[in-house]
């Protein structure tokens, strides 16, 4: 069986430490569904919800949720973060939108729960910035697409 890395050899929690890792360039990209009505997503993008502008503020919510991943996640390493993306693809017709997150680091450590964290709340946001107008709103499939840099290499998952 493999040591627990975050796990000390009393069974207490333990951050893992990096410290001698070299610095290598990291990028993760993670993805999340959020599916609507297709008249919810009609509103969005015609800028007539309650709430205002619903892409704007989940764009910039998942901006600043990679920046405060390790304040939310324990254990995970705080990382200086050199880029964050959040990009939307619209079907407009199944009412999903597509949530993609790219974060770049140049660091000890990867990024992944970083782009991670971004896709979870941007479609948090999304979620709750329409709830008024749609109960049935759920979130689907997070999931990390691919991540590269440090000791494992570049990793494509789809």
């Amino acid at each position: 069986m493999e040591e627990l890395t975050h796990i000390d050899a009393s069974g207490r929690p333990r951050m893992v430490d990096v410290t001698d890792k070299p610095d290598t360039q990291r990028k993760a990209v993670a993805k999340c569904l959020v599916r609507m009505k297709a008249s919810t997503l009609e509103r969005i993008t015609k800028g007539s919800m309650p709430k205002g502008d619903v892409l704007a503020v989940a764009q910039l919510a998942g901006i600043m949720a990679a920046k405060q991943t390790s304040h939310i996640i324990p254990l995970c390493h705080h990382v200086l973060i050199g880029d964050v993306k959040v990009e939307f693809s619209l079907d407009k017709e199944n009412g999903i939108v597509e949530i993609t997150t790219a974060v770049k680091s140049l660091g000890k450590t990867g990024v992944e729960m970083e782009a991670l964290t971004a896709a979870a709340i941007t479609a948090l946001t999304i979620y709750d910035m329409c709830k008024a107008v749609d109960r049935g709103i759920q979130i689907e499939n997070l999931r990390l697409v691919r991540k590269s840099g440090g000791k494992s290499g570049a990793i494509t998952l789809e």
